[in-house]
Parts: structure tokens; sequence; C-alpha cells
């Protein structure tokens, strides 16, 4: 059930899973899991009030399944152009952040209304 009044979060995985050389490219798949269930355990610090958190997946992290808190969705192609879409269908309805350190991701999103933030605020480290 969706809150049209929270916050909608949107984390690049890829990105802030990569944010951090702790050896997350011997298993993809499990990094994700990792940030995913951190997502669930702590939110996003600093932000108060209700949240809805989707991580976006690509490649090897696809399949990656949703926890309560966390709901994930595997794009379909590109992480980023699923991240847009997300973020046009939410544009205008309710506020949403999107967790990224990706230059032209931030430019795209912005344009549509979204506030950005760097992968520090999901991942410290």
């Amino acid at each position: 059930m969706e809150d049209n009044a929270s916050l909608l979060v949107v984390v690049d995985a890829a990105n802030v899973v990569g944010s951090v050389p702790d050896g997350w490219w011997r298993d993809r798949r499990g990094a994700a899991e990792r940030l995913r269930d951190r997502l669930a355990a702590d939110g996003v610090p600093g932000r108060a009030g209700p949240a809805e958190v989707v991580l976006v997946v690509e490649g090897a992290a696809r399949g990656v399944e949703s926890v309560t808190g966390v709901r994930v969705e595997s794009a379909p192609g590109s992480g980023d152009d699923h991240i847009v879409e997300l973020v046009a269908r939410a544009a205008g309805d309710r506020p949403v952040l999107v967790v990224t350190a990706d230059r032209e991701l931030r430019r795209r999103v912005t344009e549509l209304g979204a506030e950005v933030a760097g992968p520090r605020t999901v991942r410290p480290g």
C-alpha cells in the first residue's frame, strides 16, 4: 500500500554498492542483498517520517528479493533508465529522493523534481 504523502526513496544499488571498494565485485548479488538489509534495518538516516524505499538493481544483482521495508526492482535494462521512470511516475504526487553519485542520473532526476543525495546517505564509509 502506497502512501502518496510519504517520501519515495529510490536507491541506485549499483552506484551505492560500487562507492566502497570492499570486494563487492566478487559477489554483486550478495552486495545488493547486504545493502537491502541495511536499508530495511536503518531506513534512510536523517529522514524523519514515513518513506517508501525502492532499491533498483541491475545486471548480476537482478532477482534480489524484496523484504519488509524495502521493495527491490530489477531493471529490465539500464538501471538509470528504470530509476528515471520511477521518478517520472511519482513526479508531482509526492516528494522523491534519489540516492546516487552518478552525475548524469542526478541531472536527469532533478529535472523531474527529485532531490538527490550521495551514497554515504545510506552507506557510511
